[in-house]
This record gives C-alpha cells, sequence and structure tokens, in this order.
C-alpha cells in the first residue's frame, strides 16, 4: 500500500532522504545516463518540499518542490522502476500540485513527458532546449 507525504528537509527521517536521494541518483545519473550535481543545495532551503511515495518502508517515488518567490518550482520527479505504469506518478503530482495552490507553478518537463504535465494544466512556456543531452520544455501553471 504506497502513500504520499510531504515534508519539509529537516522533517525527512536520515532513512528517508537517503532513499530519495539514492533513487534520483539511480534514475537521473545512472538510467539517464547523465552525470550532473544532484545534490545541489536546494534540498535544504527554507521553503523546499519533498513529495514522498513510500510502499511500507521503500521510498518509490519522490518529486522536489522548490520556492522560487513569485513562483513554485516541481522538479526531481521520478519513480523507481518496479512502481512504473501504475498510475503513481499522477499520485505524486496531484500532491505537488495541491501542495502549491497560492501561486503559479513552473518545471521543466522532459520533452516526451510534456504531454503527462499537460494533464495537470501546465502549458509550455518557451522553446525546448537541451540539459543534460535530453530535451526539456519549459512550462507553466498559472492559478
Amino acid at each position: 500500500m504506497t502513500s504520499v507525504n510531504i515534508s519539509s528537509f529537516d522533517d525527512l527521517s536520515p532513512k528517508t532522504a537517503y532513499a530519495l536521494w539514492q533513487l534520483r541518483q539511480e534514475i537521473f545519473i545512472v538510467e539517464q545516463d547523465c552525470p550532473y550535481p544532484d545534490l545541489d543545495g536546494r534540498d535544504h532551503e527554507p521553503g523546499t518540499l519533498h513529495v514522498v511515495l513510500s510502499d511500507g518502508d521503500r521510498v518509490a517515488g519522490t518529486a522536489r518542490i522548490l520556492d522560487d518567490g513569485d513562483v513554485w518550482r516541481i522538479g526531481r520527479v521520478v519513480l523507481a522502476p518496479a512502481y512504473r505504469g501504475k498510475g503513481l506518478s499522477d499520485v505524486m503530482m496531484t500532491a505537488a500540485v495541491e501542495a502549491t495552490s497560492d501561486r503559479a507553478v513552473v518545471l521543466d518537463a522532459q520533452a516526451p513527458l510534456a504531454g503527462w504535465y499537460a494533464t495537470f494544466g501546465f502549458v509550455k512556456d518557451g522553446e525546448e532546449f537541451l540539459e543534460d543531452g535530453i530535451p526539456h520544455i519549459p512550462m507553466r501553471l498559472t492559478r
């Protein structure tokens, strides 16, 4: 049985924090072959929220919500391979969007996922660009 929790950095247990960083590394750096500094100093900023999809004591997925002042920024959206294809990304994104209901939200969608983000109300907000060799599209959800 999966559950979604949204926590600040200080409210994450060390075990959960380690597991979500390990998952981000496994998918973004290893699976997608994109060596980049995932630990960029923003995980523990005041206002940053971590969406954690749990299956018992296992982290099945995560997303990060950054407070960028006039907008929220959702990123680092990731689901472990064993949990894909079950609609659980929708559960995580719904929770993230609901947690940011007081202002606009931006994100940089990997291009093949832009249509999926559009189902949550995001629209294209700029030209496609390459990040770590992967096409991305800036998107915005305006409230």
